[in-house]
């Protein structure tokens, strides 16, 4: 239980370490046990991650209860919403690396024996998760939880999604100021990750699905003791992982990034989780590919629709029976591999002994789903040859197929400004470029432009389509993820005002109606604008940064 650890523990030869250690008031009986990193994204800036010292405390208490001693270290946080519709977004996706790298780093460096990882929010699940697969020691997640739904004045539920169409309603002139306040004020009513299936929610709900937290991390809300309670169970998990060197890499295999796919599907997560999956699987040394993610979504049932694709949160899929049991409703038509070994040190098959949906209104039964296909789709066409990512459960049905002119922008700013202005009419398709991975640099979420739209009436007639990304909290026809990007010459790098979009979501189709010969007339007119930040780290990562297609991972 003790092979890494005793690198900095043990032997003569280690006392002036030892010596550090003691400085730090450890005792030599705490030395004599495992060394548990405890990973704790908490600050003062996330919602969803000012509880966290309270859960690094129940995890500490777990390990020591267990035989261990905890040692607990930072990773650092963007809050997307208080990052969104300016320069800080470009800085949101680029954490998950600097959080995966710096993770690494800290557990090389003082030789833990294994890691209790403590994320919430968008990126620093998936960033710990690639530590964790990259560093393949004993690792297992716990969560802050998500928000509770709020109530707006006259008793209805809320959430941030409605906050941010609320702009929306407003420049329309559907909601005035008082009612703008009221959202502004009840939206958010609690600690945590908000409360839809948004991002944050979708990768922890993905945690419990490839097998490497337990039962309820995603979806057992912030406030509740019960989040404490999993974090101390979680704390003494981690002693029976390590003692059993049951690592990462043992259960994020191929077949367990299938099950979290198809979790995925039925669930409806963000579309985000087609961009954090396939850069997790590359830590593991697998490949994920898109392709394969239609062809798991045409065989998966879509059983969710929490918001923004309906009226419910995540307190009440916690009330359902949480993910297992949508996995439980998966097994029924044997959709996932149930064999696989898990954080729990068991099996899929014996995690869901007993497990029932206790809300078959919620988690729809598998012969009784939202639709027979799942809540994500790839699209590809000669606009997007390496594909583009929609949610198709949060798509109204009229928009499933659409085709207009499109209105062409260069940047997020532009687009908003436009929308805003009452100048996108019903029929368009808003196409916003130069805001891929490379081009933003960073690969902005467009929740701001895409909630104007739907804030503004015109969620069920016009489409929006990007390089850069959307918030989990995005509903409509937002199609995101175009590869290429602009910036590197991709075909949406070419679209002129008034071009043709054709979009079928159905048949997992998008095309620009130009002549091959007008196109390739306008690539060799075309030059790639000077880069938006020319230093630093966003500088850096442009340079290193893969196609949205392979994750945006870095190379």
């Amino acid at each position: 239980m003790k092979e890494r650890s005793r690198n900095v523990t043990q032997g003569i030869e280690r006392a002036p370490n030892r010596s550090l250690f003691y400085a730090l008031g450890y005792t030599k009986e705490e030395l004599e046990r495992p060394l548990i990193g405890v990973v704790c994204s908490y600050n003062e800036i996330v919602p969803g991650h000012m509880n966290l010292d309270k859960i690094a405390e129940a995890v500490k208490a777990g390990v020591r209860a267990a035989g261990g001693t905890p040692v607990e270290f930072p990773a650092i946080a963007v809050c997307d919403g208080i990052a969104m519709g300016h320069v800080g977004m470009k800085y949101s996706l680029i954490t998950r690396d600097l959080i995966a790298d710096s993770t690494e780093a800290m557990a090389i460096a003082h030789q833990f024996d294994g890691l209790v990882m403590i994320p919430n929010c968008d990126k620093n699940v998936p960033g710990l998760l690639m530590a964790a697969a990259r560093l393949n020691i004993p690792a297992v997640f716990v969560s802050g939880g998500p928000m509770l739904a709020g109530r707006l004045n006259d008793g209805r539920r809320t959430c941030l999604s409605h906050m941010f169409e609320a702009v929306g309603s407003y420049y329309a002139g559907k909601l005035d100021q008082e009612g703008v306040e009221d959202y502004e004020n009840n939206a958010c009513p609690t600690c945590g990750s908000c409360s839809g299936m948004y991002t944050a929610n979708s990768m922890n709900c993905l945690t419990e699905a490839i097998g490497m937290a337990l039962r309820g991390n995603g979806t057992i809300p912030a406030v509740w003791s019960a989040r404490l309670r999993l974090a101390k169970h979680t704390g003494m998990k981690i002693m029976e992982l390590v003692e059993k060197n049951i690592r990462p890499r043992d259960v994020m295999t191929e077949a367990a990034f299938h099950n979290a796919e198809t979790v995925d599907m039925a669930l409806g997560c963000s579309t985000n989780t087609m961009l954090h999956l396939p850069a997790i699987a590359h830590e593991c040394g697998i490949e994920l590919d898109l392709d394969m993610s239609n062809e798991i979504s045409s065989r998966t049932p879509n059983l969710c629709h929490l918001a923004p694709a309906g009226d419910t949160y995540m307190e009440d899929l916690e009330g359902a029976g949480g993910v297992y049991a949508v996995m439980k409703e998966l097994t029924k038509q044997n959709l996932l591999d149930t064999s696989l070994i898990t954080c729990t040190g068991k099996t899929i098959a014996e995690n869901l002994e007993g497990v029932e949906n206790r809300n078959p209104e919620l988690i729809r039964p598998i012969e009784n789903p939202y639709s027979p296909d799942g809540g994500i789709a790839v699209l590809k066409g000669n606009l997007a040859p390496e594909g583009c990512v929609v949610k198709r459960s949060a798509v109204a049905p009229e928009m499933m197929a659409h085709t207009g002119p499109a209105r062409v922008f260069d940047c997020e700013e532009d687009a908003i400004a436009a929308i805003y202005a009452g100048k996108i009419q019903a029929g368009d398709v808003v196409v916003i470029r130069y805001e891929g991975p490379k081009g933003g640099p960073g690969m902005r979420e467009m929740l701001n432009p895409t909630s104007a739209i739907c804030g503004m009436g015109l969620g069920e007639s016009v489409a929006l389509i990007t390089d850069g990304r959307f918030s989990g909290a995005t509903r409509g026809a937002s199609i995101g993820h175009v590869c290429p990007e602009a910036a590197q010459g991709g075909p949406i790098a070419f679209v002129e005002d008034g071009d043709t979009i054709a979009i079928d979501i159905a048949k997992c189709s998008i095309s620009l109606k130009v002549d091959p010969n007008t196109l390739e007339a306008r690539r060799a007119k075309w030059v790639c604008p000077e880069p938006k930040i020319k230093t630093g780290y966003a500088a850096r990562y442009a340079k290193l940064v893969t196609s949205a297609a392979r994750g945006a991972v870095l190379e």
